[in-house]
């Protein structure tokens, strides 16, 4: 029996990264930054001066890529490392000048990003299609702490807001 890849979740989900990752891509390289260092940047919008292992935790990204990342952000003047005061072994992440300078602009192309992906969805469509997105994922973490997902289901459907 043959096989059709578009009812796959798995496939579609990955098509769907792919194409949010291009759209992302395509916005913000004019401003020097790609996919990969955007939820960085983000993160430290949010709360600048984190250690790595705070970051590698709260984007569930292996630790090996996000060296990676941040030495090339280091690079590209948008992270610096400075000595945490009370941790000798660690080091705290703090956005540079340029990386601030970047916020506004990276952030409205990233909502560019998602408009072009969402266009033609009403917003109900959307707002629903994130709810099912954010419940996969949260599904996805229990897989990954050997949990099935039906057995331990605490998701509540609230209706989504018109």
């Amino acid at each position: 029996m043959a096989q059709d890849l578009m009812e796959s979740a798995v496939y579609l989900s990955g098509l769907l990264a792919k194409g949010f990752s291009r759209s992302l891509q395509h916005k913000i390289a004019a401003l020097g930054i790609s996919p990969g260092q955007y939820p960085i940047l983000v993160t430290l919008w949010n709360e600048d001066g984190i250690t790595q292992r705070e970051l590698v935790e709260r984007l569930e990204i292996e630790q090996a890529t996000i060296a990676n990342t941040l030495s090339r952000m280091v690079r590209d003047d948008l992270v610096e490392r400075r000595a945490h005061p009370k941790d000798k072994r660690a080091q705290l992440l703090y956005l540079t000048d340029r990386a601030k300078s970047l916020k506004d602009a990276a952030l409205k192309a990233a909502e560019e990003a998602d408009e072009a992906l969402f266009s033609g969805f009403r917003r109900f469509e959307r707002e629903l299609l994130m709810e099912y997105m954010r419940w996969a994922v949260e599904n996805a973490r229990k897989l990954e702490d050997g949990v099935d997902p039906a057995e331990a289901q605490i998701h509540d459907l609230r209706p989504i807001p018109v």
